[in-house]
Order: structure tokens, then sequence, then C-alpha cells
């Protein structure tokens, strides 16, 4: 099955470029994103693409210890409610125990352990889509993990131990600063330690009624991703495809592992076809590149997976009654 990622999680990769005064608009149509899907609070793109992304920026940032960075650049906003009901949360416990139960709004692929032990709460961070992540990726999501604990409890919460199972960087004096605790690398698991103590020390922001509401609208759009799973995938899939050619439902299919028969069952269950969404995302992918005045109209229908212009050209005008150049000067 295709993993997705919230979108506006790329929110932290286009901020931390430009926090080393890097273009990040290049790398995010090298990895096929939309920066405007930033600003969809809903919107949620494929695993594969997101891991795109963050390769491309590790790939131009020069900074072996640049996930460390990302951890002080996280804002509650970057994970749909579920970051406003970790900062309503009573104690670092329950917001723990909630970010462990609904952190698939944010990514489908990461998976939360929590552990209690002789007084120690150990929370490891592990990915279903692979045995490893890259050394940035780990470092970055303890960061995280980090800075959203000390947002809740107080920049004072100092860890037990952080370990991580990458080796030992050439910068680790910046992991000691920044956790401000024993570092262990080469270790078996990612993993925070917090004493139990501070996880059960009642929060300043502790507001019962708004982690209510905010757990019914994570609750929510769990069950709308798990409804619509599988038009999502479908769609990011012919988003990926789409600059390489002509894309098939079989195509499609194979990408996403299943046969075009099944593919084709599972859309009708849920009232669409192939040619539908593939009409529409053309639809929206054209109606939001047709802005970017950079491109060419020749470039925008090779992104759109046109063979010629010609064909692109009476698409769009089907789309909108106009001509691409024609719209483009109207707007």
């Amino acid at each position: 099955m295709a993993l997705s990622v919230l979108a506006k999680t790329t929110e932290l990769a286009w901020t931390l470029l430009e926090s080393y005064k890097i273009d990040p608009l290049p790398l995010f149509r090298k990895a096929r994103i939309d920066p405007k899907q930033m600003s969809d609070m809903s919107s949620r793109i494929s695993q594969s693409a997101a891991d795109n992304l963050w390769n491309n920026v590790a790939a131009v940032v020069n900074n072996p210890c640049f996930g460390l960075r990302v951890g002080q650049l996280w804002h509650p906003s970057y994970m749909h409610a579920l970051g406003y009901a970790w900062m309503a949360s009573s104690t670092l416990r329950t917001a723990l125990q909630r970010l462990a139960r609904y952190i698939h709004v944010a990514n489908q692929a990461i998976v939360i352990e929590l552990e209690e032990k002789d007084g120690q709460f150990s929370v490891a961070i592990l990915n279903s889509a692979r045995n490893k992540d890259p050394y940035w990726l780990e470092d970055g999501n303890l960061a995280i993990l980090m800075a959203m604990c000390r947002a809740n409890y107080g920049d004072s919460l100092d860890p037990i131990a952080v370990s991580f199972t990458h080796k030992k960087p050439d910068c680790a004096g910046d992991f000691f600063e920044y956790f401000r605790c024993p570092v262990e690398f080469n270790a078996k698991k990612c993993q925070l330690v917090l004493a139990s103590e501070s996880i059960d020390k009642r929060l300043p922001s502790s507001n019962p009624l708004l982690s209510q509401i905010t757990d019914q609208e994570i609750i929510k759009y769990l069950a709308k991703l798990d409804e619509n799973d599988i038009v999502q995938r479908v769609k990011a899939t012919i988003i990926e495809l789409l600059p390489d050619g002509k894309v098939t439902d079989e195509k499609v299919a194979d990408t996403i592992f299943m046969s075009e028969r099944t593919l084709q069952r599972k859309l009708q269950d849920v009232d669409t076809t192939f040619k539908k969404i593939m009409k529409d995302v053309r639809k929206e992918l054209a109606l939001k590149y047709i802005q970017d005045r950079q491109l060419t109209l020749t470039e925008l229908s090779f992104q759109l997976g046109f063979s010629e212009i010609s064909a692109f050209s009476r698409a769009f005008k089907g789309w909108t009654g106009l001509s691409p150049r024609e719209y483009r000067k109207s707007t």
C-alpha cells in the first residue's frame, strides 16, 4: 500500500532551506511537490515524494547536523489537529500516548513505540517503510520530538538519554548541546528516554476541552483518509508518473502493487474511475502551473504528461474555455 505524508510537514523543508539561503522552489519541483499544498491543512503527498524532497535537501545543505535545526523550526500547525491536541495535553504521558495513537495523521510510515521501566519512559521512532532511516531523518525526528516536549513542559526539560542508530558524526558536540544529555550513536534504536516523574507533571498548557475537540477532528480526518485512501494513492501516483510520459491505469496499478482489475473495482466502489481521476489531476495541476510564468507552455505540457503542446492546449480549452496563452494573459 502506498503511504502518504501530510503536505504541511514539507513546510519544515522549505523553512530549513530558506534558513540556509537556498531557494526551495527548484527542490520542490524536482520532487514533484506543489508548494501550494503546504497551505492546505488536509492535503497529502506520497511517502516517496517526501523522501525525494528530503534527499534533495540533504544533498544541497552542507551541514551533517542539519537535522537538529529541523527541531528548532517545528510548529504545531505542521501536524494538523494533532499538533494542537499535543499542546493541550494534560501531561507529557498523555501527549506521547496521543502521538503514538494518531501519528499517521502526519506520516503513515511512522510508528511510535512507548516503553516504561525502572522510572524511565522510552519513546522509540520507527519507520514501517524501511529497515533503517537516513541519518538526517533520525536526527530530525528526535529533534522534533524534543522540541515538542519542551514546548509543553518548558525549556528546562532534559532527557535521561538519547540514541541514534547511525555512526557518530564529526559534529557530535551539537547533539550534546541540543539534547543536554548523554547521546549514544550506533545504537539499536532511535529513541528518547525521559524520567517517568517528568512525564506525569501537570502541564500549564493543559486544556481538556480543546483536547477533546481536536481528538474528534483527528478521528474524523483519519476515518476520511482511510475511506479515500485508494483515490489519494492513485492521485499521488499519477502526479509522480505524469512527467515520465503516458500514464495508464495498468501502469498505476502496477506501481501501487495491485492488478488493473482490482484497481478498477476499488475505484468503482468509491464511485469514480481512473479516467476521471486523471482528468481531475491534470486540470488541477494545469490551473496551478499556468500561474507560474517561469514555466513555458511546452514545459507545462510536459509536466502534465502530454506528448504535444497542441494536445495540452485542446484539453486546457475544454477545461476553461480559453487557450493556455489566453488564460495566462487574463490572470
